[in-house]
């Protein structure tokens, strides 16, 4: 029998798809430049952020911009661990007035902002869990800027490098199920041959009884989730990994963010934690 698991509330920073759109291409998932339909990008956006709100989780919403098309990936936009902000300093040149836009939101909200001399795309390639944070590396986020990380939290990064292009964030090949912080041990859920043999090594010593899914899956965006110890709001297209997920005891709440794959994100890449 699969082990009781316990939601924890958190609290979420989102950016509503006002603008959203695929005007360039900077990922292997922009490269067909996709028609974006604005009216199924939002309706689908508002039963993610209803999903987070029905589940007891508070979320707030940073103002969006017209130049900024990608600016509704909250997720790159920092990693805030224990009150602190490390912010971003983006890879592509059409993201870097981002940085600007969020650190303001942040700063009003009191945090300080720790701005990057690194590239570094927030959580798209750092993923706290178990008193560590994951970082990975290899097509965004520097191995310095994981050095910076780990200077500014004080927090053990483990760097992992990922090599295939459709994963070229660490949070499109792995997310946490739980964080540690509960009782129950820390775990992950994570694509394999997303990462270089040694990572993948690190991974398995680390994550004995992770969820391991397919490629299928991975490319389906299933790994692109968000957990809150017990519900995992997961792509309903990654039809293995829900079962998965339900059978190692959480309760998968499928969100079909399908409009936004087009720009190679989904449910994570639109959800950036605050962790104070």
């Amino acid at each position: 029998m699969p082990p009781s698991r316990v939601p924890r509330p958190r609290r979420y920073l989102v950016c509503e798809p006002r603008y959203f759109d695929v005007k360039y291409a900077i990922n292997p998932w922009m490269s067909g430049n996709s028609e974006v339909d604005q009216d199924l990008a939002r309706s689908q956006w508002n039963a993610l952020t209803d999903a987070y709100r029905a589940l007891g989780h508070k979320v707030e919403s940073v103002e969006p911009h017209a130049e900024l098309p990608d600016m509704v990936f909250a997720a790159n936009c920092a990693l805030v661990l224990d009150g602190k902000v490390f912010g971003s300093r983006f890879h592509a040149p059409q993201r870097r007035l981002e940085e600007e836009a969020y650190a303001a939101w942040f700063k009003v909200a009191g945090f300080d902002v720790h701005r990057p001399e690194s590239v570094c795309e927030g959580e798209g390639d750092l993923v706290p869990v178990g008193g560590h944070i994951l970082a990975g590396t290899g097509f965004r986020t520097t191995t310095e800027a994981h050095r910076e990380v780990q200077e500014f939290f004080g927090v053990p990064v483990i760097g992992l490098q990922l090599v295939d292009p459709y994963f070229y964030h660490l949070d499109t090949a792995l997310f946490v199920l739980d964080d540690g912080s509960d009782g129950h041990p820390a775990n992950i859920a994570y694509f394999p041959e997303a990462f270089s043999p040694g990572s993948l090594a690190v991974l398995r010593r680390m994550f004995p009884d992770a969820v391991v899914a397919t490629r299928e899956d991975a490319m389906a965006f299933g790994l692109n989730s968000v957990s809150d110890g017990r519900h995992v709001l997961v792509a309903p297209q990654a039809e293995a990994l829900v079962g998965q997920l339900a059978a190692h005891g959480y309760e998968p709440v499928p969100v079909d963010m399908s409009e936004f794959h087009k720009a190679g994100g989904g449910i994570k890449c639109c959800t950036q934690e605050i962790r104070a």
